[in-house]
């Protein structure tokens, strides 16, 4: 009932419209009382056969505003009126949507019927916490996964960017996270994804008793750009919702990539210049103010925990968008396709690999045994050529020697089924009896 009064108290006691003017491409121009509008403004375009498309104001430009409709433009024609039906992109979320999967609009898509619509109206596009008033990040977050946690550990409330080309395997691992971290409640984004991995991801990989503390958010790759770029707003928006509340959230986006491509149509149909391969200066803007709403709360509230991660266009990890997220996460997980295809799952280039609040949130006692592996994997990348032609002859170096000896023992820890989940305890207990090694 609160629900439905407030919708009541938001609506306008006078009805404003205009009328379409111009259709290019996708990009529709709108005449009329353009004031009243404003960036971000949704319009509803009557179509012919009492077809209504849903449009999105983009900008402005001669006195019209610019709008790009949510989906198809069927039955739009010049003259169609087009009313403004909401100033402001907002969802009102609550407890019930545990267990769904949902579109970009918030609706539910899984037939287990309509959402409960939550009392209070949640912006699609809110600003992070202030700087000032956050928290710290928390101590370190079990991921379940063995190379992450030993070698990246992660704290509650970091940002992690997962950077892969494409088959790779990210996806997979995404999955491994789902199940495996713990926190009380998992947000996954699946921006741009292909329709038929939804139900495999949602099904075999989720799982029913996955699915019962997360909420599933979907825009495949054939729906709108504003589609697109709305599941990941909404992601966010949901993420803060349960951080709100207390809880610890994990939130999951696959991927960025598609978010800023997204972006970059929306900024080229409103007549922004391309710059850097073709990305539009907006989707340098806008990458920022969504992923640092991640992160910790205010103090006394719950965090959220990101993992993000980055398809890599031609496993070129230094293009515009891997690049300008790897400096706004707090650390980055590398995955390369050399590693995959000699059979190691998750492929995980470790040495590349990099968690910036690491050093605060490991055991001291685990350090040395950490430091002493990676130092005999890079010793081992370093003479992996000359050890695989023969040209290295055993006895020249003790540290050489060492890192050839404990080189497949190491493969087969960083290596994990896609079923198997491992403690941290369990990781650092692992690596240190394969290192003879003590923990203290």
């Amino acid at each position: 009932m609160q629900s439905l009064i407030n919708e009541i108290e938001s609506l306008d006691a006078v009805e404003v419209y205009g009328r379409v003017v111009g259709v290019q491409g996708l990009l529709v121009e709108i005449a009329g009382p353009v004031h009243e509008m404003s960036v971000g403004t949704r319009l509803a375009i009557e179509g012919g056969a009492a077809d209504t498309v849903l449009a999105e104001v983009v900008g402005f430009r001669d006195e019209r505003a610019l709008c790009l409709p949510f989906s198809g433009l069927q039955g739009v024609r010049m003259g169609c009126r087009a009313v403004l039906v909401e100033r402001e992109s907002v969802v009102r979320m609550s407890d019930q949507w545990l267990g769904r999967v949902v579109n970009a609009m918030g609706e539910a898509i899984d037939g287990k019927g309509e959402l409960a619509r939550g009392g209070e109206a949640r912006h699609l596009r809110s600003s992070p916490p202030p700087a000032a008033d956050r928290a710290r990040v928390g101590g370190p977050i079990d991921l379940g996964v063995r190379a992450l946690n030993t070698f990246v550990t992660c704290c509650r409330g970091q940002r992690m960017g997962i950077f892969a080309g494409s088959g790779v395997g990210k996806s997979v691992l995404l999955s491994m996270l789902a199940k495996n971290t713990a926190a009380d409640v998992a947000v996954i984004g699946l921006i741009g994804e292909r329709g038929r991995e939804v139900q495999e991801f949602v099904q075999d990989d989720l799982g029913e008793e996955g699915l019962k503390h997360a909420v599933v958010i979907v825009a495949t790759s054939d729906e709108s750009a504003l589609m697109r770029r709305q599941a990941a707003y909404l992601t966010l928006a949901t993420a803060e919702y349960f951080r709100d509340e207390g809880k610890s959230v994990l939130c999951m986006m696959d991927s960025v990539t598609r978010f800023a491509m997204a972006q970059r149509e929306i900024g080229l149909a409103a007549g922004e210049p391309p710059t850097s391969k073709g990305y539009t200066p907006t989707v340098f803007t806008e990458l920022p103010r969504l992923l640092e709403r991640a992160g910790p709360g205010l103090n006394g509230s719950g965090s959220i925990t990101g993992l993000f991660t980055v398809l890599v266009e031609g496993d070129n990890h230094n293009e515009p968008v891997a690049d300008a997220v790897r400096g706004i996460l707090d650390g980055h997980i590398v995955m390369e396709r050399a590693i995959a295809e000699r059979g190691r799952y998750p492929a995980i280039n470790i040495l590349k690999s990099v968690s910036r609040t690491m050093p605060g949130c490991v055991k001291p006692a685990a350090l040395p045994v950490i430091r002493e592996a990676k130092r005999l994997m890079s010793t081992y990348a370093d003479m992996e050529e000359l050890i695989r032609l023969g040209a290295y002859r055993r006895g020249s170096d003790a540290t050489v020697d060492l890192a050839i000896e404990r080189h497949d023992a190491l493969e087969t820890f960083l290596g994990q089924g896609k079923g198997e989940a491992s403690t941290l305890d369990e990781g650092y207990g692992e690596l240190a009896n394969l290192l003879e090694m003590s923990l203290g």
